[in-house]
Formats: structure tokens, C-alpha cells, sequence
């Protein structure tokens, strides 16, 4: 069974021919080389594009380095990457015809020098290139750089849940549950029972992710860098920063780590796309506060599995999955902090920090939304507006509920809608 993945495919398309490398990046097993190498390939053959004008190559392929007379053990026994060489002359021996030439490239930084090659490539008027990666430089944030300028990056995350949907044997609310359970990676999605997701879910944090950042990063001591992933895990949507991480950790566990290697460890997770960080922003004062900040997973399947999912808290899980969406959707994220003054009953003023779930900007549009898993009353209500309420400017308002409602303006012009009509349209943000 195979799972669209529409607007991704969408976003390759506009690149063509753009004069950059395309560069497709995210956590490992969201998709990526599924997305260049087999829906991108046939996006280009169905518009015409001749077979042999599309040069398809996976560098972790053994077959693919046969072609160019390299040995896969070969070069893991000699801890070496590939040759450019060998793989410039190959390029060469495609290149017989006039007319566009498309390479799709799957994981190229086992290419030595491939940054110089890819460049190269680009000063041809006849190549479009298009590559994924994982691991070391391909796994970083930071990879646009590593062309000089050039590189056009198009970030995947794990499905959506309108993603999901497409393939799920039930109803959106059933639907919900277990996209929030078992998350979105491709091939969690598609295992037929519970025991199955949970089992494929454990397998990835033990046998790629928690490897990969340890190999990557030269960390000795992997035990404590686990240990911050199982904090981190229990306290998605907390408000945290190293410093209290390191207070955590010597309450809980005992241990001397320092807040300058809890800050390298987190970065780390953010490098490999595992967490992201959203940062506090004061709205009034039009200003960003450093710390601290809240963390939230790429996936909450691998954030539920690395607790043994025995941990699952609607509202936060219901927060986690409204941050992905939006960061999907291209929103940047961040905290709001609503500062007020306001006299007790003794008189004095009072000074308190009301919070804004998300504060979400897209070029010039902005957006804020409160996440409210249910609201019983009209108590509840006026408690998670009341921020809204004291901003002061012109800009959409939102509440996203788990309760079945219809979209509705209430009397100061906020609008109130449910996590699946939200979740379902992208478009709800611009209407």
C-alpha cells in the first residue's frame, strides 16, 4: 500500500529546474528517499521526461556501486567514502543526448567530496539534481550551507494526520487516538496490530536513532544521554532549560552532568530532527526570551515509545500534535507570553505572564492559537481566552478543542474549532 505524499511531491515539482540543489532532508524513516525515488520518479516520467534522462542512485545500494566498480563492504571495511571519481565518469557515460538530465540521489554524503561534485553539477545547464541524505552533514539543519548558497531544502516530517487518514480503516476520531499513540513514520503506519507499531517504534530508537547521534556526535556517555531523551519524553510542552534539566538530574538520578553538556545533548536531538524547540516570544514587548523553552518530538509514536507508552496525556499529546501541523504547514512557532498589571484586592499591582499556546507566522500573516482539550463550561472558555484578550492587536485568534463543535466566531472575534476540522483542512488558518 502505498501512501501519497502530495505536498511534498508538490513542493519538488516547483523546484525543478530552478538552478539548485534540491535537497530533501528530515528524521530518519519519515519517507525521504520513498518521496525522490519512487513518487518524484514517476511525477517525471508521467510528464514526459525519457527513462534514460532520469539517473537514478543510492549510494547505500551494493548494486548501484557495482556499477561504478566499488565495493559496498569494501569501503565499511576500510572505513572510506565512495570514490567521485568513479562515480563523475559514470555520471559521464549517461550523458549521451541532448535535453534535461535528472539525478536523484539517495543518501550522497557516503560520497566523499560530494559537496564539491554537487556543485560541479550545477554549473551544467543540462542536470537538475535532487538528493536525500541521512546522518552526519545530511542530518543537520544547517545542510543549505554546505553548498555555498545554493541548496533549496525541502524538510519532510513523519505523515500528517490527513496523511494518515488516507490509509487508516476507520473513522477520524478512532483515527486520532492512534495516530496520537502510534505517530506517523511510513512504516509504523502500515504494521497491522499494536504489538507490531510498538515493537517497530522500539526497534528505531535502539537500532538507528539513538546510534546515529552517538556515532555522529562522539558521545561517551550514552547512558546519561538517554536518560535526558526519557525527561524530555515525560515532559513534552513543559516549560524547561538546561539548567533544570541539570537540577533533574541530580535530584532524580544522582548525576553531575553539567547544563553545557545537557545544551549539547539537546542539540543534538534537534540536529536530528528528533525534537524541536519552540521559544518564548513576548507579544506586547515584541521581543523573544531566551529561556526556557518548550521541546516537542517530530513523532509522538517514538516519544510515547521511548516511555513504553505508559504515559499518554491528551492534553499535551493533543499540544504536540497541533505543533507538528503547523510546522508542517510552514508556520514558524513560537510561545507567546503576555505580560499584564493588574490591582488585587489589597491594592497593589500585580504583574503576571499569561500564556499563548502558539504564536504562528508565515511571512506576514500571524495567527495565535490556544490548545484546549475540552471546554465544559463557559468558565473554562474565558480561562483560555483571557490571553487573547489582553494582546490588544487585530491578528486571528484561534481555539483548537477535542470537543465535536462547529466553527464558530464568539462575541470578540475568536474562532473556536475542533482538532479535526483543523488537522483535516489545511486551509483553515486562511479563511
Amino acid at each position: 500500500m502505498e501512501i501519497r505524499r502530495d505536498f511534498y511531491l508538490d513542493q519538488l515539482i516547483k523546484r525543478k529546474s530552478n538552478g539548485l540543489i534540491k535537497v530533501i532532508t528530515g528524521i530518519r524513516r519519515c519517507g525521504k528517499s520513498y518521496l525522490m525515488n519512487h513518487i518524484f520518479y514517476r511525477h517525471l516520467l508521467d510528464s514526459g521526461v525519457p527513462a534514460d534522462h532520469i539517473i537514478r542512485f543510492a549510494f547505500d545500494s551494493a548494486d548501484d556501486l557495482y556499477l561504478i566498480g566499488e565495493s559496498l563492504i569494501q569501503t565499511q571495511k576500510e572505513k572510506r567514502g565512495i570514490d567521485p571519481e568513479k562515480f563523475m565518469a559514470y555520471i559521464r557515460s549517461k550523458i549521451t543526448a541532448d535535453g534535461m538530465y535528472y539525478l536523484l540521489l539517495d543518501e550522497v554524503q557516503l560520497m566523499d567530496c560530494f559537496e564539491s561534485v554537487l556543485n560541479g553539477y550545477l554549473r551544467k545547464d543540462n542536470m537538475d539534481v535532487f538528493v536525500t541524505g541521512s546522518n552526519a552533514k545530511f542530518l543537520s539543519k544547517d545542510i543549505v550551507t554546505e553548498f555555498a548558497g545554493r541548496g533549496d531544502e525541502v524538510h519532510m516530517y513523519p505523515l500528517s494526520f490527513a496523511e494518515f487518514m488516507t490509509v487508516y480503516n476507520g473513522d477520524q476520531y478512532m483515527g486520532l487516538s492512534e495516530y496520537m499513540l502510534y505517530g506517523g513514520i511510513p512504516l509504523v503506519v502500515l504494521r497491522d496490530d499494536a504489538k507490531a507499531k510498538a515493537l517497530a517504534l522500539q526497534n528505531l530508537f535502539s537500532e538507528i536513532y539513538i546510534r546515529d547521534i552517538v556515532q555522529r556526535n562522539h558521545i561517551r556517555n550514552i547512558g546519561e544521554l538517554e536518560d535526558l531523551l526519557n525527561i524530555l519524553s515525560s515532559a513534552i510542552g513543559s516549560l524547561t532549560n538546561p539548567e533544570k534539566l541539570k537540577n533533574t538530574f541530580k535530584t532524580v538520578k544522582k548525576s553531575r552532568i553539567t547544563s553545557k553538556t545537557i545544551k549539547k545533548y539537546l542539540d543534538c536531538f534537534e540536529d536530528s530532527f528528533l525534537i524541536e524547540s519552540a521559544q518564548r516570544y513576548d507579544i506586547r514587548g515584541k521581543a523573544y526570551i531566551e529561556t526556557p523553552k518548550k521541546y516537542y518530538f517530530s513523532d509522538l509514536g517514538l516519544r510515547n515509545a521511548r516511555i513504553n507508552f505508559r504515559q499518554f496525556e491528551q492534553t499535551h499529546s493533543m499540544e504536540n500534535v497541533i505543533y507538528n501541523e503547523l510546522r508542517m504547514r510552514g508556520y514558524s512557532v513560537d510561545v507567546g507570553v503576555v505580560t499584564t498589571a493588574e490591582k488585587g484586592q489589597d491594592g497593589k499591582v500585580n504583574r503576571k505572564q499569561l500564556e499563548v499556546d502558539f504564536v504562528c507566522n508565515l511571512g506576514s500573516s500571524r495567527t495565535y492559537i490556544q490548545s484546549a482539550y475540552s471546554l465544559p463550561d463557559e468558565e473554562k472558555r474565558t480561562q483560555e481566552i483571557r490571553p487573547f484578550r489582553k494582546i490588544g492587536d487585530s491578528f486571528r485568534k484561534l481555539v483548537i478543542t477535542k470537543d465535536i463543535v462547529r466553527p464558530y466566531y464568539d462575541d470578540y472575534g475568536i474562532l473556536t474549532v475542533n482538532i479535526y476540522d483543523f488537522l483535516l483542512d489545511p486551509q483553515i488558518l486562511e479563511k
